[in-house]
């Protein structure tokens, strides 16, 4: 059989103020351009749907447009929430999804058989996946509690909670004649992130061991990192990556899908498929002279700029790079805090004396920013 993985597609993300709603229409398109070309006989979409858990209507009607045109190349298509996504409204979708042939599991519920999921391609080839949406710290208590597993986890780590979920889950991967395949929304401990992954969520106890999934897997197919990526483990287990680049800290990744071939036995054939339709992210650093020569058209900007603080600035560099979206004084021209020679001391000193100060210490000698400094003291004063 075939399968196309995706995931972490994060509709309505905003970066810097920015929509990226035209990127994403133009992403997902090639996403969709993608399954009618391989022709997969599933297609699975491992959570972060959305940038957020309260989505926006447009945000709402290009992922079910979306989902509704994968499921019309016809693949089977199964999507589980994110911790971006909001479950129980996901779940809240699933008359209109399985009205359109679609799987969606939004959150873990009580009967595990709601995530264990059969089908058959058309060529007769048996799959059964196992669909775990993300788990916070306390659902996964509760998830175990609810599967009626051992009594005495209320004090076990979150990689012990999932470890004794999905080995419920995957009980059965030992039948034989059939595909056995596994989703999940975690961190997987060695894989290194995407840049722009939320923290909380892949840290701080978060990550669990390859070894949760079962060596009798052909396939494990994850989100939540946004880099694409092969982790070790004792069956074929992959991060698809996201298929833009959600920030800054994303753009060296290679936006792209993964395709799967694999029967129930032999061995998981992996590709990459590059999805280039987002615009690129790029950092450029330099003084206004270095800037005036960048060429990026298309690329999203974060710039450094070699120059001295002083007022304007960042309107000179906007003119120069009308895409720059984040601007910033290079790290390396601004001196650390506290660095400079003078302490300032706050008794009996205005506000306009310690601002300077504050300006001295870190370097800044343009005048202009001191008296915007007093024009707006003098407004909120008055």
């Amino acid at each position: 059989m075939k399968i196309l993985h995706t995931s972490d597609w994060h509709v309505g993300k905003v970066l810097k103020g920015r929509s990226r709603a035209e990127e994403h229409k133009a992403v997902l398109a090639g996403v969709i351009e993608v399954a009618r070309r391989e022709a997969p006989d599933l297609i699975i979409i491992a959570g972060d749907l959305y940038d957020t858990a309260a989505p926006t209507p447009e945000a709402t009607r290009l992922v079910t447009r979306a989902l509704t045109a994968l499921r019309r190349t016809g693949a089977d298509v199964v999507a589980i929430g994110g911790n971006h996504d909001n479950g129980a409204a996901l779940d809240a979708l699933r008359p209109w999804a399985e009205a359109a042939g679609i799987t969606l599991r939004g959150s873990v519920r009580e009967d595990p058989n709601e995530h264990v999921i059969d089908g058959t391609t058309n060529g007769g080839e048996q799959w059964r996946l196992a669909a775990l949406p993300f788990l916070s710290q306390r659902y996964a208590v509760r998830a175990v509690e609810m599967y009626e597993l051992t009594a005495a986890e209320a004090n076990q780590t979150y990689a012990d909670h999932l470890g004794r979920i999905v080995a419920r889950l995957t009980e059965s991967f030992a039948e034989p004649d059939r595909v056995h395949l596994v989703t999940a929304h975690l961190t997987v401990v060695g894989a290194t992130t995407g840049g722009g992954e939320r923290d909380a969520h892949t840290v701080l106890g978060y990550a669990v061991p390859a070894t949760v999934f079962p060596g009798t897997a052909h396939y494990v197919a994850l989100g939540h990192l946004h880099r694409a990526q092969r982790v070790d483990g004792g069956c074929p287990i992959r991060y698809s990556g996201s298929p833009l680049a959600v920030d800054f800290g994303e753009q060296e990744n290679v936006p792209s899908v993964t395709v799967v071939e694999v029967t129930a036995t032999t061995a998981a054939q992996v590709r990459e498929v590059p999805i280039p339709a987002a615009a690129s992210l790029r950092t450029v650093r330099g003084t206004l002279a270095q800037l005036a020569e960048v060429e990026v058209p298309d690329a999203w900007l974060r710039v450094f700029v070699r120059e001295q603080p002083r007022a304007g600035l960042r309107e000179e560099v906007q003119e120069l790079l009308p895409r720059a979206l984040e601007i910033r004084i290079d790290p390396e021209l601004v001196p650390a805090p506290g660095s400079g020679t003078r302490v300032a001391q706050r008794a009996g000193r205005s506000p306009r004396e310690l601002f300077g100060d504050y300006l001295d210490d870190r370097g800044h000698a343009d005048d202009d920013v001191r008296g915007l400094f007093d024009e707006l003291f003098e407004e909120v004063e008055h």
